[in-house]
């Protein structure tokens, strides 16, 4: 009986090849930065990596392409602007990053925890897709401000330096946190870090290093990995969620097959070990703005899988993913 860990390999390099050799967008996407994102690293510049980051949080919990369209006709926010606002609040909840919890401001009742403050407030003055996303910019200004000193690389590399001597630790530093800013996923910070870490490995090796190893699970990896066979091969059947990251689960899992794949085979610039690649590269095969096959779209949950033209399904477990 062949090993899972085989098993995994074989399968997941199968579906990175073919990602790879169908899409240089989808390489581009985790691999290379965007031009604003490069120069703010290469600058050290503050306000402008919160520009890129905020404008990020924003693609969370709907469609990229409906995030993009409001972005674009509505614009998002500053640091710049809420600099320029803050310091003339009155509000009680902004004086600082410790002090903001719980503003509770909804943009269609146009409420919030301190309605005397509403009208002067800045929360509410920025025509974002939510009110979430106006108290997530807030909550993450007051953090660069409050906790980072105004100086994201500043902290970024002493968060680093004071990890313990392995990847995992160096991740939980930067993330953990973080984790504390009002509205942005465990998924949307460890997808939106990884990219800020990896933006320039010339100059920032030991950045790179511990971005190139991040893993953001979401349901469409995961389901991969249930319909597929391998959670159960590895004896690690769970629910999507928090399992996704522990001892063998999803992540850990994905880390170890990584670790078997060269990823140079797949562009020479590439590390040789590269799980955030890896796992964008599951992600792309399934998604239906990537290749759009192992997805629910194609796949009755109930049922085995009947692609036949995928390039694994001979060697697939085709699990249903769920119970009839």
């Amino acid at each position: 009986m062949e090993e899972p860990i085989a098993f995994a390999t074989t399968l997941i390099e199968a579906i990175a090849r073919e990602t790879a050799r169908s899409s240089r967008t989808g390489q581009a996407a985790v691999a290379s930065p965007s031009s604003e994102l490069r120069e703010a690293i290469r600058s050290k510049d503050t306000p402008a990596l919160f520009d890129w980051m905020i404008e990020t949080f924003n693609f969370q919990g709907i469609s990229d392409e409906v995030a993009a369209s409001y972005l674009e006709a509505h614009g998002g926010v500053t640091w710049q602007q809420i600099k320029a606002e803050i310091g003339h609040a009155l509000c009680p909840l902004l004086p600082s990053y410790w002090t903001y919890e719980s503003c509770r401001y909804d943009k269609t009742r146009r409420t919030c925890r301190h309605r005397r403050h509403f009208r002067r407030c800045p929360v509410p003055s920025h025509p974002l897709r939510n009110g979430r996303l106006n108290q997530t910019a807030f909550s993450f200004f007051l953090f660069v401000r409050d906790v980072a000193g105004s100086d994201l690389f500043g902290w970024l590399d002493d968060q680093l330096a004071t990890a313990a001597d392995h990847n995992l630790a160096a991740q939980e530093a930067v993330v953990g946190p973080m984790r504390h800013i009002f509205g942005v996923s465990d998924k949307v910070l460890t997808m939106t870090l990884s990219s800020v870490l990896m933006a320039d490995r010339k100059s920032r090796p030991d950045w790179f290093d511990v971005g190139s190893q991040m893993i953001v699970v979401d349901r469409l990896v995961h389901n991969l990995l249930v319909r597929t066979g391998i959670l159960a091969g590895f004896d690690a059947t769970h629910a999507y969620g928090q399992r996704c990251y522990g001892k063998n689960g999803c992540a850990d899992i994905l880390r170890r097959v990584s670790a078997e794949i060269d990823a140079r085979q797949f562009d020479a610039s590439f590390p040789d070990n590269f799980p955030r690649y890896i796992q964008h590269a599951l992600w792309h095969y399934c998604a239906a703005n990537g290749l759009n096959i192992c997805n629910g779209n194609n796949i009755d949950d109930r049922k085995s899988c009947e692609q036949s033209s995928c390039i694994v399904y001979s060697i697939c477990g085709r699990r249903a993913l769920k119970n009839k």
